[in-house]
């Protein structure tokens, strides 16, 4: 007799549970920072992405904020986010079907600061190039 095999078996899934919960709770607490945490410290702020454990049980979110150039706002901010984290873990329990709601860390996502700042520099280079050729010719 051969065996039968199903669609899927001895297969890798497209993407892990986990990925799918960071998928979606990025999308959630966006909205909820959007709209339901009023604290003024925490301002304009991006969740950039979000890591899940594989148990479902700690979440890294990652953010920055509109005023990346204002140390002291970035504090600020985090601070915030670090108060207002017990309340916007219980807002994802009520709006996300999950047996376990996360703990929520929150991080400074600085690597699209760093990003923009890296492409400033190549795009100065570029034009400091082009300024040297033209004297040139």
């Amino acid at each position: 007799m051969v065996p039968r095999l199903h669609f899927g078996e001895n297969m890798s899934r497209e993407f892990k549970r986990s990925d799918r919960v960071a998928q979606e709770l990025q999308k959630e607490i966006a909205v909820i920072l959007q709209r339901e945490v009023k604290d003024p410290r925490i301002g304009m702020v991006t969740v950039s992405d979000v890591e899940v454990s594989r148990d479902l049980a700690y979440a890294k979110i990652f953010v920055t904020f509109l005023f990346d150039n204002d140390q002291s706002a970035i504090e600020q901010g985090m601070k915030g986010l670090e108060k207002a984290s017990p309340y916007i873990r219980s807002l994802v329990g009520k709006a996300m079907r999950l047996r376990i709601v996360p703990e929520l860390r929150f991080i400074y996502d600085q690597s699209l600061v760093e990003g923009m700042r890296m492409s400033n520099l190549v795009s100065n280079v570029i034009k400091n190039d082009e300024a040297k050729h033209k004297e040139e010719e």
